[in-house]
């Protein structure tokens, strides 16, 4: 199989889930696949995100007597590129191993492209555009946010165009 943290990034992209926890489960499950490692920040009672350095899981609710309902989860892949072994959450790391401290898109587009599940090229919104570039997997929904440009105060600069800023998902495109 593919070594280290590129097997989780094809396994994100093609299924849409983080270790088959969906976008969509609750706040219970996400904490039973992933642990209780994390930090949480609710905002005014109606949207909350938990984060476990690499992986963030986000909520809302209509009213604070609501259940949660999930929202979308994202890996923020740039976090990595600061080189701190403990970014990537510890149940990725057991499950996965060590994390690269950049994921170079075009290794993963062949990766995934080998095992029939093509990344579109979706246009970008104007405001991020042409710093960063968005690829889309129709059947997962889920979009990969690479470099496309360096600019300062727009990029990090510890990445390189070509890089993986954020993977998503669900994206409808």
């Amino acid at each position: 199989m593919t070594p280290y943290s590129l097997a989780f990034y094809v396994d994100v992209v093609t299924t849409g889930t983080v270790l088959g926890v969906r976008p969509t489960d609750s706040p219970d499950r996400v904490t039973e696949v992933l642990g209780s490692d994390f930090a949480e920040h609710v905002f005014d009672d109606h949207s909350m995100v938990r984060g476990y350095g690499l992986t963030e899981f986000y909520w809302d609710r209509a009213h604070a007597d609501h259940p949660w309902s999930g929202h979308h989860f994202s890996l923020q892949v740039h976090r990595l590129a600061h080189q701190d072994r403990t970014t990537a959450d510890a149940t990725l790391r057991a499950h996965y191993g060590r994390f690269a401290p950049r994921l170079r898109f075009g290794k993963l587009q062949r990766l995934l492209g080998r095992r029939g599940v093509p990344l579109l090229e979706v246009p970008e919104s104007p405001a991020n555009a042409p710093y960063f570039r968005k690829f889309w997997q129709p059947d997962s929904q889920v979009a990969v946010s690479v470099i496309g440009t360096c600019g300062e105060y727009r990029t990090p600069a510890n990445l390189q165009v070509g890089d993986v800023y954020k993977i998503q998902a669900p994206v409808d495109h």
